[in-house]
């Protein structure tokens, strides 16, 4: 599994064995400051009784919440050109084989499975995805800085950061 994927992960909705499963997973594969920010993120979320977790997680990751997890919707709001790039992740994650599971096309959990799956990603979600996922971490640090999610965010960054996605020699 790889960074991608695992990160993915944290952005479920929790259930009962989630910190458990996202426990094993980062330490048998991601490693560096991805592992770091997903193993406080895990002991945070794992503290919580589920139900708490699953108030956070809604709390946070709604879209009228303070970090809506939709990068075309952080980068562009609600405008045609949002519209586009769904329209675009959508056939490219439909050609990788990426379901998403009642998610729209540019959430942030789909889009980190849709890189982990394919070695030449949609050059448009590149030139967006680290600023989308900054933006989304710098928010939450200010809305609410002791949230667990702001380590899943960092991870997110992290995890961009490590395995950088080259096209055309460009990033």
């Amino acid at each position: 599994m790889t960074a991608f994927e695992t990160v993915a992960m944290g952005y479920r909705y929790p259930t009962a064995s989630a910190a458990a499963e996202l426990a094993a997973t980062v330490e048998a594969e991601p490693r560096g400051e991805v592992a770091r920010h997903m193993r406080s993120f895990i002991d945070e979320v794992a503290a919580l009784p589920l139900g708490r977790w699953e108030e956070l997680h809604t709390s946070t990751l709604d879209l009228s919440a303070p970090v809506a997890p939709y990068v075309g919707h952080v980068v562009w709001g609600e405008n045609y050109r949002r519209g586009a790039f769904m329209a675009d992740l959508q056939r490219e994650m439909n050609i990788a084989g990426i379901e998403l599971s009642g998610e729209l096309p540019d959430h942030i959990e789909p889009v980190l499975r849709y890189l982990a799956a394919v070695t030449d990603p949609l050059p448009d979600l590149l030139d967006v995805l680290a600023g989308a996922v900054t933006d989304m971490h710098k928010t939450l640090q200010s809305a609410a800085p002791d949230n667990p999610y702001c380590h899943l965010l960092a991870a997110t960054a992290a995890c961009t950061a490590e395995r950088p996605v080259t096209i055309g020699g460009r990033r």
